[in-house]
């Protein structure tokens, strides 16, 4: 079940895709397909959601959104450029005119110093633009899924 105010958010993203005549894509990590369900409780929303890749390993990522490895040892999975590749990745496999990509860690564990659990690397890309930002969610694991399916929903506010 999504909560109320994660389809009022669906509903907000899709009306801002209406207006510009636009789809949208995700690539999603660490929410493993959460984006996409929240988005498509929205009934239409087929008209503005293109669909969406779920790649929690590092192998799907490369196959299916063409993260190179070299990437992936450099700068880990849960990383700004992860992040970005995933969005450039699913912008350019889906042929949609953006795409939001999330990869993170969720918990219990995996956590580290550097890369606490919680914390969360946001991609948006779009018309040759491509953002990202960081994120670091409280609470248990289901918690921190749904604040990051909650943040990737509100991305269109990053397009100015």
């Amino acid at each position: 079940m999504v909560p109320q105010s994660t389809v009022n958010l669906a509903v907000e993203l899709g009306a801002w895709l209406e207006q510009r005549g636009w789809r949208c894509v995700t690539a999603e990590s660490c929410t493993a397909g959460g984006i996409g369900y929240a988005i498509s409780t929205v009934a239409g929303s087929s008209a503005w959601y293109e669909g969406g890749f779920i790649t929690y390993s590092n192998a799907m990522k490369q196959s299916q959104l063409g993260v190179t490895s070299y990437t992936l040892a450099k700068y880990g999975a849960v990383s700004a450029e992860t992040a970005a590749a995933m969005a450039r990745g699913a912008l350019t496999a889906s042929g949609a005119e953006m795409a939001v990509a999330v990869t993170g860690v969720a918990g219990p564990g995996g956590g580290s110093t550097e890369k606490p659990v919680g914390l969360v690397w946001f991609g948006l890309a779009w018309q040759g633009e491509c953002i990202t930002w960081q994120q670091v969610f409280p609470g248990d694991r289901q918690a921190v899924r749904l604040a990051t399916i909650n943040e990737a929903l509100l991305s269109i506010k990053k397009i100015t």
